[in-house]
């Protein structure tokens, strides 16, 4: 017996009522944890593919749909898109009467049809590819361009996607007319029953290639490897998706191809905390600097600035430094905020100890003063 396949809601950690924004949030934090560049444990790599697999279910509104309803069973082949099961006819249901070949189209065209093969000649869109590419905190926030590898079809240059040696070559399929399937007649128990299949000839296509492409060999389609250059927008994060039309896999029966989709995996960094938008840092400052105030030099992820030091800065008051945070790909630009961290003397020479005391003198005069915090921060200094 197969394994069962864990929640998706249990892997990200959510409700099953969760938004799709708690949804992002969710996989951004897990993916930062489990990313194979940054864990190193034996089985974060297929955490993180655990992870992956779940966020492309639950962020996609109409997958998400189909997996609350029929569960993992709606991406199995063999659960037949979800739709097996008990349906009143003992414990076989149209998806499971597939197993038996054409006995099971049989049955389904003597209980009232039920299931049908679309048209197999009527153009559809490939698959959608993905990729991972993972990024530095600084590449994430500036932008990137990146060279990427790949290989996938595309209409041979030669026909046009005719697969023909010429548009005169192309001629509507004998066997079928056109219409890339043909009907059966079979004596069964219950009589002659009528059976519709693809086309042996066309393979489902309506066409009659005379003469074939030299190049394509009639496939219409030719595999190319290139390498493509890919501009990352700045302000991209964990989770964001870049779609690039027409690099996925071929379409069938000339529909166009699928498109390439990558996902962004963002490195943290040991200097910045990322929310959104906003930036998060510490700095420290000495006591000096938060009784008299002064204009100090912090970093930034756009580089070194000046932030002002209002006199009197008590310890962990954080301060906005407004527009410098994350230019998002919309437009949108957060902030960063510092928090200041006052830096304290180890030692005091007796100069300094006089000149804190004739401050603290002039202090206690006051109602209030801060030098009850200072009086008792330097006591054991003296």
């Amino acid at each position: 017996m197969a394994e069962s396949k864990r929640d998706y809601y249990e892997i990200l950690g959510v409700d099953k009522t969760a938004t799709s924004d708690q949804i992002k949030s969710a996989y951004r934090k897990l993916a930062k944890k489990y990313h194979p560049d940054l864990n190193h444990e034996p089985d974060a790599a297929e955490k993180f593919k655990q992870i992956t697999e779940a966020y492309e279910v639950l962020s996609d509104s109409q997958k998400r749909a189909q997996y609350d309803q029929f569960g993992h069973a709606a991406f199995d082949n063999n659960g037949a898109n979800g739709f097996g099961g008990f349906n009143g006819f003992g414990n076989f249901s149209q998806a499971d009467m597939s197993d038996f070949g054409d006995l099971g189209d049989i049955f389904s065209q003597f209980f009232g049809g039920g299931r049908r093969s679309a048209r197999s000649n009527v153009p559809q869109k490939g698959r959608d590819r993905r990729m991972i590419i993972n990024l530095s905190f600084n590449q994430a926030i500036k932008g990137y361009k990146i060279d990427i590898p790949i290989d996938y079809v595309e209409a041979c240059p030669d026909c046009h996607g005719t697969g023909a040696r010429n548009p005169n070559d192309v001629e509507t399929c004998p066997t079928c007319r056109g219409r890339g399937r043909v009907r059966t007649r079979t004596n069964t128990i219950f009589g002659m029953m009528e059976q519709e299949s693809t086309c042996p000839d066309c393979s489902g296509t309506g066409k009659h290639i005379k003469y074939k492409c030299s190049t394509c060999h009639g496939a219409g389609r030719v595999k190319v490897s290139k390498t493509i250059t890919v501009n990352i927008p700045q302000g991209v994060d964990t989770g964001d998706n870049i779609r690039i039309e027409g690099k996925g896999d071929a379409g069938i029966n000339g529909g166009p191809n699928g498109d390439l989709i990558l996902q962004i995996q963002v490195a943290p960094s040991t200097t910045f905390t990322r929310k959104g938008a906003d930036i998060y840092i510490s700095a420290p400052i000495s006591f000096t600097d938060a009784l008299l105030g002064a204009t100090v030099t912090v970093p930034s992820v756009w580089g070194d600035c000046d932030l002002i030091i209002p006199p009197c800065t008590e310890g962990n008051t954080i301060l906005k430094m407004a527009n410098q945070g994350v230019k998002l790909p919309s437009g949108k630009q957060g902030n960063q905020y510092v928090t200041v961290n006052i830096k304290f003397p180890k030692n005091l020479n007796q100069s300094q100890k006089e000149l804190i005391q004739q401050f603290a003198d002039i202090e206690e005069k006051k109602p209030t003063s801060v030098m009850d915090w200072l009086k008792h921060k330097f006591s054991s200094k003296k």
